[in-house]
């Protein structure tokens, strides 16, 4: 009996938290994966009614020098209304690695908190960090998951950047709804002002910036981002409300002081205001 026990221990073990929820609890799982792989459906409804939930955008991120940089607004919009002015968009996945979210806010936030117990679990497990293409094939599989709720609007499409260690490089990855993973060169953004953030960090953006050139080119971009698109916020004085950005370079992913981003933030304003009355 012990024996069978044993056995039974041993065949369900699994570098893969993701795995194990999906044999043991797969209710537990933000996209509602059954054993069988059927996703979870939702309720029917009136197709001239979409279902309002918040969303989350916008997120940019680019190499520099010495790793890479993820940042992202602090805005969340359901239909025409703001829902959060705080909400966090960009999160360290393990110490090496970041990740950012956009698309719906409530399943983005639970694949991020599943993704940072599964990057643990594997260290955990086996006793070292998983690499870095590892981290975003797992990424790659957990947004396939989601491809159910995906085709019922409630898609999530994350950045994913990091910092590989025997390479000394950092590295960045962009998705799609069905989880298909694609290396970006130089820099990328997603979310509904990802077009305008990507022209601005067309124009800015150069090869071997420094990290505080790359952070002052992120929150411009943003700003630009916020600029034309409604569902982007921009830098806040009043509330004192700036975006959240990781760097990550070979000593690990750290978050930028709030005080370094109001100061780039108010250089910026006071920047454009100047160059709006010498118009």
């Amino acid at each position: 009996m012990q024996e069978t026990t044993a056995n039974q221990v041993a065949a369900n073990a699994t570098s893969s938290f993701t795995e194990h929820l999906q044999r043991q609890r797969p209710d537990l799982l933000p996209f509602g994966q059954s054993p069988f792989g059927q996703g979870q459906q939702l309720p029917a409804g009136n197709p001239a009614t979409p279902l309002q939930v918040p969303h989350g955008t916008t997120i940019v991120a680019m190499s520099y020098a010495g790793g890479v940089l993820m940042a992202g607004d602090r805005r969340a919009t359901m239909g025409n209304v703001i829902a959060s002015r705080h909400i966090e968009k960009v999160f360290p996945a393990d110490q090496f690695s970041v990740l950012g979210i956009a698309g719906t806010a409530g399943i983005a936030l639970d694949i991020t908190r599943l993704f940072q117990v599964e990057l643990e679990h594997y260290e955990k497990i086996e006793g070292t960090l998983l690499s870095l293409d590892g981290k975003a094939n797992r990424l790659g599989a957990m947004i396939r998951s989601n491809l159910p709720m995906a085709m019922q609007g409630l898609a999530v499409v994350p950045l994913f950047a990091g910092f590989d260690r025997p390479a000394g490089v950092g590295r960045l990855f962009s998705y799609d709804v069905t989880g298909g993973r694609y290396e970006e060169q130089e820099h990328h953004s997603v979310g509904s002002g990802s077009m305008f953030a990507r022209g601005a960090l067309k124009k800015l953006w150069r090869p071997n910036l420094t990290e505080q050139q790359a952070v002052a080119v992120a929150v411009e971009a943003l700003y630009d981002a916020a600029d034309d698109d409604s569902a982007t916020g921009g830098p806040d004085p009043v509330r004192q409300l700036w975006p959240v950005v990781y760097i990550v370079n070979r000593t690990g992913a750290f978050r930028v002081p709030e005080r370094e981003l109001a100061a780039m933030a108010g250089t910026i304003i006071e920047s454009r205001a100047v160059a709006q009355r010498e118009a």
